[in-house]
């Protein structure tokens, strides 16, 4: 029986994002019962084990530390793995027979100012070295893929998409059930909606700018909440958006629980997501599950994952986001037709499609 390892060390470490891939991952596989034997290799200070239906091993080694690669090729040793999959893309030297990595985005390399130096020296320095230890890759979009052809000269051949999904949790909630949430939150009823990582990336500055602009011609616009946690370079977005003199309009909400969320999306008149790039976008799909409008830049991954459903943005021109939310406020019918469309766009992602695509993978390189 071949043995499978999957590095799920980040869970303990991080919310959301990698991590979120990671559970949910590891659920589908326990619903597809591969016959292989899996092991789910987690941080020695995990309390508790991800998965009841595969075993567990605790490792010492951190993520993102310095010597990780070589570190984690020691302590792997002893767990004799056929495969290793890296859920983080960061793959060891040597630890398995085969190894695969999963690569979510290049945003480190087409936006290197928006990281901070050490991050920025630490993912070039790992990147290359991974993509070329890796013998297969996975690619959460075709987005994704095609960066990694185009900016590592990876073969195309190397490379599956396999893409995420939004949790089973993320559905269309009624106004009474959003009400206990949002009098927790201090929301009103009704509110366009930022989520993600308050970072340089999101453009969360051109967004207000726009909010600004719609104010101006809609005044009696809703307000506009702002739900994520601090990033890199946080300090100057926030002083970017406050120089913009809109802080009375702006909720600003930085612990959301994943709970808390469903609420959050439901009662949104439209999601916003402005991003000067994104390898995936995850926001948008959970938005749509839950029956929200997207209004998404048509850079990156984000116009590939909502396909025709609301309304595509150039995150660089203020103007076209200013017009998408002004449909979104003003035209009802538009309105709800596109809350349809987003429930049925949603319902197309499977996080079991992409499980047994990545074990298709795994198969696949072991024989």
């Amino acid at each position: 029986m071949a043995h499978i390892g999957i590095d799920a060390r980040l869970t303990h470490y991080r919310v959301g994002g990698i991590s979120r891939y990671i559970t949910a991952l590891i659920a589908a596989f326990e619903q597809l019962s591969p016959p292989q034997k899996i092991t789910i290799l987690q941080s020695r200070k995990a309390r508790r084990p991800l998965s009841p239906h595969f075993a567990s091993a605790k490792l010492w080694t951190p993520p993102h530390h310095r010597l990780e690669r070589s570190a984690l090729s020691i302590e792997l040793w002893r767990q004799r793995l056929d495969l290793l999959h890296s859920p983080d893309f960061i793959a060891p030297h040597r630890a398995a027979r085969r190894h695969i990595i999963t690569v979510h985005d290049l945003n480190f390399i087409h936006f290197p100012e928006y990281l901070t130096a050490a991050s920025r020296q630490y993912y070039n320095a790992q990147i290359e070295a991974s993509v070329a230890r890796a013998d297969h890759i996975l690619a959460n979009s075709q987005s994704t893929k095609d960066d990694l052809i185009a900016i590592m000269d990876v073969p195309a051949d190397k490379i599956t998409v396999h893409l995420l999904a939004a949790d089973a949790r993320f559905r269309p909630l009624s106004r009474a059930q959003c009400v206990a949430t949002l009098r927790s939150l201090e929301l009103p009823d009704e509110y366009l909606l930022f989520v993600g990582t308050i970072e340089p990336r999101k453009n969360l500055a051109g967004l207000v700018k726009a909010y600004r602009e719609l104010k101006l011609a809609l005044p009696g616009a809703p307000k506009l909440v702002v739900v994520g946690r601090l990033g890199w370079h946080y300090e100057q977005v926030l002083a970017d958006v406050s120089a913009l003199g809109m802080d009375e309009h702006i909720l600003l909400r930085h612990v959301v629980s994943d709970q808390q969320l469903p609420a959050v999306y439901s009662r949104a008149c439209a999601v916003i997501l402005p991003s000067f790039h994104e390898g995936f976008g995850l926001t948008a799909l959970e938005a749509m599950a839950c029956g929200a409008v997207p209004i998404v830049s048509r850079v990156g991954a984000l116009g590939e994952i909502v396909g025709d459903v609301g309304a595509l943005v150039d995150p660089h021109d203020p103007g076209t986001i200013v017009s998408a939310m002004q449909v979104a406020l003003t035209d009802s019918r538009w309105l709800a037709k596109q809350r349809e469309r987003a429930l049925g766009r949603a319902a197309q992602f499977s996080w079991r499609e992409s499980a047994h695509i990545a074990l298709n993978c795994y198969i696949a390189l072991l024989n």
